[in-house]
């Protein structure tokens, strides 16, 4: 018997006039037999495959299984039998943020920060001196990779040329004020990727949405500002920011953001200059199973013409303490069956991309787990700290120890493997050669990283 799809009662699809819908002029049956085959699906395709055929309501359960088998055998013939990893920390610097997307509860506004406000926020910005302490103090610890996203404090300026600019502009709109005038000075991204550039770790940092944030108020193309962050250290860029990749979507849960042009614009140009980049979707929300193919139509796109896109991170919304909720525009997240369905479609439409994560922070151990066989082949990584999430109501954790994540791989009768954040460094772990540690980082030797 089938069972509903939508868990969201107070979130009809006709609460919002969207120009999408999930309909077709295809057959489940036919999207199947073209997924089995490794012929790339279409958008109806993936439709189909998500909604387990659009002939009638809710996720039929046994078709939903044909789909997860067809994604887990193309995981092994893609990747094999290997799980990957990596070791690494989360040092978002500020939750100073102006941009007021309503699925988002890491932020806070930033004229809290100010020196003359007496707001108790309990948000943070980190100077670059702050940055490389905690960073360093990793590297020690054995990471190969410090992950970066942050609000975007109006005080942030790409270096000295760009404050400069914004300091003699008199434009209103550019979400600026001199860092002179916050509790904290942030300083400039360039400064803050030198900090975080510590004995050749790998700094991935400057999502899309930042990027546009290092260069308003300036005719600098993409090109430019990747390019001086990558001379003042930055290796790759996280593609998240994407949330939907359909404005109308957009429009509704974070119309303070670039569009979808934008990003890809952004992501096209960390590619040009030579930055790795991921891509990732945050379902569950608003949007309809129709935005969420039509996004991964946009990243296949992107793939096909840069083949820059390192994995593909599907992100369940966390919906407890954010806007989104608080308004009554949603009322939950996307329930288990559309989890695995997501991962399930992502590894079958984005058939130029290799690797598809599975976030332990989104669903928690066990179900984390239950992906890798419905297409996943990435497990995340160690973290060692992660407010995003947990700002928005997120319960799963905040660090992960090598040790746990050879056990729970192992467990499920896959092989455990430590990566670098490109995946062109991989060492298979020894189940029975213990203690665990990380060994791929600058100062790795195998040594605990959490005990």
């Amino acid at each position: 018997m089938a069972t509903p799809s939508r868990v969201r009662p107070n979130v009809p699809r006709e609460q919002f006039a969207f120009e999408y819908r999930p309909e077709t002029d295809q057959s489940f049956e036919n999207a199947l037999a073209k997924a089995r085959s490794g012929e790339r699906l279409s958008v109806a395709d993936g439709v189909e495959l998500l909604v387990t055929g659009t002939d009638r309501t809710g996720i039929d359960l046994e078709r939903k299984e044909l789909v997860l088998e067809a994604a887990d055998r193309r995981r092994a013939e893609v990747v094999g039998d290997e799980v990957t990893f990596v070791a690494n920390l989360n040092n978002n610097i500020t939750t100073a943020c102006n941009t007021g997307c309503l699925f988002c509860n890491f932020k806070d506004r930033s004229e809290q920060f100010l020196e003359d406000s007496n707001a108790d926020h309990g948000g943070f910005t980190k100077t670059p001196e702050e940055s490389r302490r905690i960073v360093a103090e990793a590297v020690d610890r054995g990471i190969y990779e410090v992950t970066s996203v942050s609000g975007l404090h109006p005080a942030f300026a790409l270096d000295d040329d760009h404050r400069a600019l914004l300091e003699a502009s008199d434009r209103g709109d550019l979400n600026y004020k001199s860092p002179d005038r916050y509790e904290v000075d942030p300083g400039t991204y360039v400064e803050q990727m030198r900090a975080m550039s510590v004995d050749d770790l790998h700094v991935h940092s400057m999502t899309p949405e930042e990027g546009y944030h290092a260069r308003r108020g300036t005719d600098w193309s993409y090109e430019e500002v990747y390019g001086r962050l990558a001379e003042a250290g930055l290796d790759s860029v996280p593609g998240t920011a994407a949330e939907i990749l359909v404005d109308e979507v957009r429009d509704v849960i974070c119309p303070g953001k670039i569009d979808t042009g934008e990003w890809v614009r952004a992501i096209e140009a960390a590619a040009n200059v030579g930055l790795p980049t991921t891509a990732t979707v945050m379902y569950g929300h608003v949007e309809n199973e129709r935005h969420r193919v039509e996004h991964l139509d946009v990243i296949r796109r992107l793939q096909d013409r840069t083949d820059n896109i390192t994995e593909f991170v599907p992100l369940s919304f966390i919906h407890p303490d954010t806007p989104l909720h608080d308004r009554g525009m949603v009322e939950t997240g996307a329930n288990v069956h559309e989890d695995e369905l997501m991962i399930a479609v992502s590894r079958l439409y984005l058939d130029n991309i290799e690797h598809i994560q599975s976030s332990w922070v989104k669903y928690g151990d066990e179900q984390g787990l239950k992906m890798l066989s419905c297409g996943a082949d990435d497990f995340m990584g160690t973290i060692l700290s992660e407010e995003i999430t947990k700002r928005a109501g997120g319960d799963y954790g905040e660090a992960r120890s090598v040790a746990e994540y050879v056990e729970m791989i192992s467990a499920v009768g896959r092989v455990p493997v430590e990566r670098s954040t490109d995946y062109t460094e991989r060492r298979r772990v020894d189940p029975d050669d213990t203690p665990h540690g990380p060994e791929l980082g600058p100062h790795a030797d195998g040594t605990p990283l959490v005990e």
